[in-house]
């Protein structure tokens, strides 16, 4: 999940009933102007929230609420907090990235703060104990971190240079090859791919799934490693590798691939082509589908065993993707969301649910500019800075409800997308989310004047 950037332009009023308490003439998420004739100062301070169940450490808990395991609404975590631990507030934050059972932050200086489960060594900090409180991930040299991605057994960091590094379980006698070093060897602590360097390859982006990776290099390329049954290598087998090595459907030469994005056993690849008429491409997705995380349609057919071994495009069977250009997408445990550029309309597909792309029609009042996928529930975020989550929020804990839709105790399950009332634009808007399989985290911006800051005090 990346960092959303929303353009400042005037909100229509929506005609659906969960958003109708904002008013056409309410300001943007981006506007922090008073309507007011009297002149009124006002500051903008940026925030940490987190909802749903705590792993191991998941979740940064304020420290009257240590015992707690279930937060079904966002809470925000106290700015003292962060900044005894970062040495800056959470305006140092650029990213919260939110994994299976972990979270890492990366800040505006480069550093990486990690914490979480850390079951199988994922968060690089030299154990496989829980670590409750963040603590820094520091890569070999020192160098600054740009992107970090966290899985339920290991995880994968680039630096500034775009170069990879990878941490965690490194796999068994029969199953490995996902940290891409060419062996069985798990890793404490972060250890630099190599292979990338000698064949001087440099990384955009990366992704983990629960035994494989995939690479997206500078030069457009798309890389895959590790575990090969089901198709999630996408080089039309089902065997392990060992090094990273290139999806020949998906070369340069055929593609542009902008993006990539990567399930439990599933991937994704967002394509443009360069004779492309305005934003967006085509999605293609390879890998697992027996929830229909594919969006390949098939229905009631797909079972267990249902795969794609090599790419193919998102289109379904009614063609609903087919004249669409998708500009973001999103991959969970074993579902998919994708957004249009036709207004920011929201698809999602997979979870035995939707085999088919399926139009989120109750968002159509509205333009949705990122989609953040968990396990069984979705997370969409407006250019308005709103905030809006649909799916299952199944547990064992708390009557059953493990609080990833931020909707309060008594919801367990939204059909539809609804809006979570705990942020309230234009003076909280949220600008950037992330969604783990059971916890979630956003960074929101808010607004007060210098009376309500005198209120508060």
């Amino acid at each position: 999940t990346t960092t959303t950037e929303r353009v400042a332009t005037s909100a229509a009023t929506a005609t659906l009933p969960i958003h109708r308490r904002f008013s056409s003439s309410s300001s943007t998420g981006a506007s922090s102007s008073s309507s007011s004739s009297t002149t009124s100062t006002s500051t903008t301070k940026t925030q940490l929230y987190f909802w749903g169940t705590d792993t191991g450490g998941s979740i940064w808990k304020n420290p009257h609420s240590q015992d707690a395991k279930v937060f079904d609404v966002p809470f925000c975590v106290e700015d003292d907090l962060i900044r005894e631990t970062f040495g800056s507030g959470a305006d140092g934050i650029a990213q919260v990235v939110c994994g299976a059972t972990d979270t890492a932050y990366l800040l505006e200086n480069g550093q990486c703060f990690v914490m979480g489960q850390n079951k199988n060594g994922q968060l690089g900090v030299g154990h496989q104990n829980p670590v409750p409180t963040p603590v820094p991930l520091v890569l070999p040299d020192n160098p600054k971190i740009r992107q970090i991605e966290l899985g339920p057994k290991f995880s994968a960091a680039t630096d500034e240079d775009g170069n990879l590094y990878t941490f965690g379980n490194g796999g068994t006698l029969t199953t490995m090859g996902w940290l891409g070093h060419g062996n069985a060897e798990s890793q404490l602590r972060p250890k630099l791919v190599e292979s990338l360097v000698e064949d001087q390859c440099r990384v955009q982006r990366v992704g983990v799934g629960e035994m494989h990776m995939t690479v997206l290099t500078t030069d457009g390329e798309v890389l895959t490693t590790g575990h090969g049954a089901y198709g999630k290598l996408g080089n039309l087998e089902s065997i392990d590798r060992l090094y990273l090595d290139t999806v020949a459907v998906l070369t340069p030469d055929a593609y542009h691939v902008s993006d990539i994005a990567v399930g439990k056993s599933f991937n994704l690849a967002l394509t443009r082509t360069t004779t492309a008429q305005g934003r967006g491409g085509k999605l293609f997705a390879w890998g697992k589908n027996s929830k229909g995380q594919l969006g390949s349609g098939m229905g009631l057919s797909v079972d267990t065993f249902a795969m794609q071994e090599y790419p193919e495009p998102v289109e379904g069977e009614s063609d609903t993707l087919l004249h669409q250009r998708i500009v973001k997408m999103a991959a969970g445990h074993s579902h998919a969301a994708a957004i249009s550029d036709d207004g920011g309309r929201v698809y999602f597909w997979g979870m035995s649910l939707q085999f088919d792309p399926t139009l989120v029609e109750e968002l159509n009042g509205v333009t949705i500019v990122d989609v953040a996928c968990g396990e069984d529930y979705t997370l969409a975020l407006d250019e308005r800075g709103a905030l809006y989550s649909f799916g299952v929020a199944s547990s064992a804990l708390l009557r059953g409800n493990s609080g990833v839709l931020g909707q309060g105790s008594s919801v367990k399950q939204l059909a539809q997308a609804t809006l979570m009332e705990a942020f309230d634009p234009p003076t909280q808007t949220v600008r950037q989310i992330s969604a783990g399989w059971k916890h979630a985290a956003c960074l929101v911006s808010t607004t007060t004047t210098a009376a309500e800051e005198e209120k508060e005090s």
